[in-house]
């Protein structure tokens, strides 16, 4: 009788600490349960119209039917994305705002000494929604046929020849940069402003090499004024399917691209994670939405959280590797 009594407070004590978990557990279950009730947000770092404003603005259209809440896209295209990074950082970290990284990203903190935020610790991952290759193109006068040709012509006259791209600090600056280490060809990197500045010279011949993503170049090739010699991925691109990389053209190990994904603020529910992470891998299967996408160049395709994150994780150290290689100073 008395080992019975003495059990019992043993016994409620369990009772009450099973009570208190499942307390604790249940403003994160009920989160996920619910979500989302309201509204979300989704910051882009790019100016309205663009590839990364009408894609992120097509899928969320997709989310909204999805999950029964609209999913409105903000644009904040300052200062290269830190504008973006701080609102989202500033908002809770409850799901209900989200931002769009691109490649750039990954290419961005290699270049900065200090980065007013820190993309690996204070943004969780969420999924991938599309992966874009660089693609390498010249004017249809030129005598080049292929990449390989190029490379050959630059190797046979070293700094005779230049290589457009758009700024001096995106992945087009980089994959530049990267193509000639890879290549050991002797080329001159020339930046512009625009796309259209850097096609201008290309049509000049000012420049005999214009690397830049498809969605930028797909005018200049439908109407036959460039020529696409090589892709700048690990595989031909289904946008132009039978256009062959550099590396199998012989730059061996070449892997020049880039890509869009969601990230939430660190600390976010995971369950709230995985509801989005859900939705975006059932969402991208849309047919006319995967073909909207290939329209731009863009491979329409989720990823897991971890894999969004070794992606982010490889392409800065890829991309630290670039320029410490090519000598380019930290802003």
């Amino acid at each position: 009788m008395t080992e019975r009594l003495t059990s019992l407070p043993r016994r409620g004590l369990c009772l009450s600490l099973l009570g208190a978990a499942a307390l604790a557990l249940a403003p994160h279950t009920a989160l996920a349960q619910k979500y989302p009730d309201h509204p979300v947000r989704i910051i882009v770092p790019l100016g309205p119209g663009g590839v990364g404003d009408i894609s992120t603005r097509m899928i969320a259209e997709k989310l909204g039917d999805k999950l029964g809440q609209r999913f409105v896209v903000e644009n904040m295209p300052a200062a290269g994305g830190i504008v973006a990074a701080k609102a989202a950082l500033q908002a809770p970290a409850d799901g209900y705002t989200l931002i769009l990284f691109t490649g750039g990203v990954a290419s961005s903190v290699p270049q900065y000494k200090e980065l007013p935020y820190d993309p690996l610790k204070e943004f969780a991952p969420i999924s991938s929604m599309g992966y874009f290759d660089t693609l390498s193109v010249t004017n249809s006068a030129a005598p080049y046929k292929t990449l390989g040709d190029f490379l050959k012509a630059a190797k046979e006259k070293p700094g005779t020849l230049n290589v457009g791209v758009i700024s001096g600090a995106g992945v087009q600056f980089l994959a530049a940069n990267y193509l000639k280490q890879a290549s050991g060809a002797d080329f001159v990197i020339v930046p512009f402003k625009t796309t259209p500045d850097a096609i201008i010279g290309l049509m000049r011949n000012d420049v005999q090499l214009v690397i830049d993503f498809y969605a930028a170049l797909k005018a200049g090739i439908s109407d036959k004024k460039l020529i696409p010699l090589a892709w700048g991925g690990k595989k031909s691109s289904p946008a132009l399917p039978n256009l062959t990389t550099a590396e199998s053209q012989g730059v061996k190990g070449y892997e020049a691209a880039s890509w869009n994904s969601y990230y939430a603020k660190a600390g976010t529910p995971p369950e709230v994670i995985a509801t989005i992470n859900k939705a975006l891998h059932e969402v991208l299967q849309d047919a006319d939405l995967k073909k909207k996408m290939l329209d731009f160049g863009i491979e329409a395709r989720a990823s897991t959280p971890q894999q969004m994150d070794a992606q982010m994780r490889g392409d800065i150290k890829k991309w630290t590797d670039v320029i410490a290689k090519a000598g380019i100073e930290k802003r």
